[in-house]
């Protein structure tokens, strides 16, 4: 960036965390947290190098097109309120300003209270409780992975099957059919960190392990996605919530798609196969603050909850640590795929390529031939891979199974079509003493109380993975002080979310350049309704739980204050729109978008998931879910994987 750039980032940086006098309740500043601005730690440079080095040449232009416009108003010599009116004036008269707005501080605030310094810290911690990243000492019980002979030239490689991505639908293929006696190769488009390689930076660790970078919002503004992109997939960063699917769902899947066995024991030996190889327990499922709020608030009011069950190794699990496995479980606890399924498939002789992204799959006569690729080195630079096979297994994601499909054009006319997120709000509360919430596992209690509230759909209420930075970054910006203040009472913040069960659903299509757009609109009448519901649930189980504040996340940021008026809040908020412009929502979990069934119109996939139109290409992971399923999909995802598995051994 030119000086002059660089010197207006400066100032909006310096805006989203300016310096503010300590409340009255702090009568001094001793960790320097009230005094200190964005510019201090050096943020105005990370961010300039964020936009010059990691986003694409469209969307960087148009940044630094915003910091010249910015400029032009004189934007840095302006006094703090000027500047925030300014900001506010151009988001409201200005979708694309209103944009980089938004990107610019959701960057500043999840770098300013969520990157580390050479000393691995960050000195806001002291004020808001946050103990930082955990010590461990590093594993020795690493995954062998593949090195291919001449890889820095073209790359020509035969197997008996190649299966795309290697999390929980990728990973239990693989062993499955490598123990079976095929010759699997894995092919991985992100990298492969493990244990003490993961790292300790929440920023470093989002744009290292996650889809896009982090939270990567959907091209209508309507949700924020957070995916998995490593060896393991959604397996080494999820939080290890392992919740059967519900039976009206497996009912429906067997009835109206024909998935004969799920509604059934059959299906019921798949999970418990699953539960056990991955160490589902409760054992390690002990309540930090959110988590114990949450219970106390549904027993105050009399509804159903459970304790979570968690893929968790009971002998080296750690609650120390445990509220970090977002960002990969430095402890070598939890039971992805890469401390079980990938490990059964390269003791059985299976290859797992990690760095190499899928293209597209190649055909001849309508079955599959193999797929090219590209292999990813640490320059930037890539080299072409060719892989012959006969069977191909695609297991990239509801996000990148389509896009592969589409590239490949096959799979019929629903591939991308009936995309499921259950879209989630959430809703954070003050309470009035430390809640410890990145101590212990993020999720171990699970309201089901209102699982089929509205014509068969509801949502299941949980907590979030909460950490500094991303916390900054979600919790609503009005002012630099306003914000702050907030933050600065970080450790008594406890989050509630609800995991609504969609009934509409969105699409994943292709730009100019072959990559996926994923778009969700939010214009289905009973998913509005539901959300309604599940944001007054959240509401009452807050102030059940004892809550002094509760906090909106929509722009307006309407807050209720223990004696005020509590049904004039929850009609308010219920009033407010969700999506673009208004309350975010969040997923975590993507389905559906090469879905099963028998009608070739409507899904991709026969019931076992294999291809209508392509034989010998199967889908395997939660792209293959006929709806969504109103739970944590990951044990849903690796009983149906293994369920498939199956057929193509039975095919073989």
């Amino acid at each position: 960036m030119l000086d002059a750039q660089l010197a207006t980032l400066r100032a909006l940086c310096d805006t989203f965390v300016p310096p503010v006098e300590p409340p009255a309740v702090e009568a001094h500043d001793p960790t320097g947290f009230w005094a200190r601005r964005a510019s201090d730690l050096g943020i105005h440079s990370s961010v300039a190098l964020y936009v010059e080095t990691e986003l694409a040449r469209e969307d960087r232009d148009g940044m630094v097109a915003l910091l010249d416009a910015l400029g032009k108003l004189r934007f840095a010599s302006l006094p703090q309120r000027a500047r925030e009116t300014l900001l506010r004036t151009l988001g409201r008269v200005s979708t694309d300003a209103a944009a980089g707005i938004a990107a610019y501080r959701g960057l500043t605030l999840l770098l300013f209270y969520g990157a580390t310094g050479d000393d691995g810290r960050n000195p806001n911690w002291a004020q808001l409780g946050y103990p930082g990243p955990p010590t461990v000492e590093p594993g020795t019980d690493r995954l062998e992975t593949w090195t291919p002979p001449g890889e820095l030239g073209p790359i020509e490689v035969d197997a008996d099957v190649v299966v795309v991505g290697s999390g929980a639908g990728g990973g239990v293929i693989a062993a499955a059919l490598a123990l079976g006696g095929l010759d699997v190769l894995v092919l991985e488009a992100g990298g492969h960190l493990e244990d003490a390689d993961f790292p300790a930076d929440e920023a470093a660790a989002l744009a290292e392990l996650y889809w896009r970078g982090g939270p990567t919002v959907t091209a209508d503004g309507n949700v924020a996605i957070l995916a998995g992109a490593t060896l393991g997939g959604g397996t080494t960063i999820n939080w290890q919530n392992c919740v059967r699917p519900p039976a009206a769902v497996r009912d429906r899947w067997a009835d109206e798609f024909g998935l004969d066995g799920l509604d059934d024991g059959t299906f019921d030996a798949h999970l418990d196969a699953v539960s056990d190889r991955i160490s589902a327990t409760t054992a390690c499922s002990d309540h930090n603050g959110p988590n114990a709020r949450l219970a106390a608030g549904a027993e105050a009011l009399g509804w159903s909850w459970q304790v979570a069950a968690r893929n968790t190794d009971p002998g080296s699990y750690d609650p120390e640590t445990a509220g970090h496995v977002g960002y990969g479980d430095r402890t070598g606890s939890k039971r992805g795929t890469l401390k079980t399924y990938l490990r059964d498939a390269v003791d059985a002789g299976a290859r797992v390529l990690p760095h190499c992204e899928v293209l597209r799959v190649t055909t001849g006569d309508g079955r599959a031939t193999g797929v090219e690729a590209e292999r990813i080195h640490a320059d930037g630079s890539r080299t072409p891979v060719r892989v012959r096979a006969p069977r191909v297994v695609l297991a990239a994601g509801a996000l990148e199974t389509p896009a592969v499909l589409l590239r490949s054009r096959i799979g019929g006319p629903a591939v991308g079509r009936y995309l499921r997120l259950h879209p989630v709000p959430n809703l954070p509360g003050f309470y009035a003493e430390p809640q410890d919430s990145w101590w212990g596992p993020p999720q171990t209690c699970i309201v089901d109380e209102h699982r089929d509230v509205v014509a068969g759909h509801g949502y299941l209420v949980e907590t979030p993975h909460v950490h500094a930075g991303l916390s900054a970054a979600t919790v609503p910006w009005r002012s630099g002080r306003d914000h702050k203040l907030l933050m600065g009472r970080a450790s008594q913040l406890s989050t509630f979310i609800a995991v609504t069960r969609d009934h509409g659903s969105g699409t994943v299509t292709l730009d100019e350049l072959g990559h996926g757009v994923v778009t969700y609109p939010l214009d289905d009448p009973l998913d509005a309704e539901v959300r309604r519901h599940a944001l007054g649930t959240l509401i009452d189980l807050h102030v059940a739980a004892g809550a002094d504040v509760i906090v909106d996340l929509h722009p307006e940021r309407r807050l209720w204050r223990r004696g005020d008026d509590l049904d004039a809040f929850r009609d308010r908020l219920c009033a407010l729109p969700d999506g673009a412009g208004g309350r975010p929502l969040f997923s975590a979990h993507q389905m559906g978008t090469a879905r099963m069934g028998t009608d070739r119109v409507t899904t991709v996939a026969d019931p076992e998931g294999q291809l209508h139109d392509t034989a010998g290409v199967w889908i395997g992971d939660t792209s293959a879910f006929p709806t969504a399923v109103g739970s944590n999909p990951m044990l849903t995802c690796m009983a149906l994987a293994r369920r498939t598995a199956g057929a193509i051994l039975a095919a073989s």
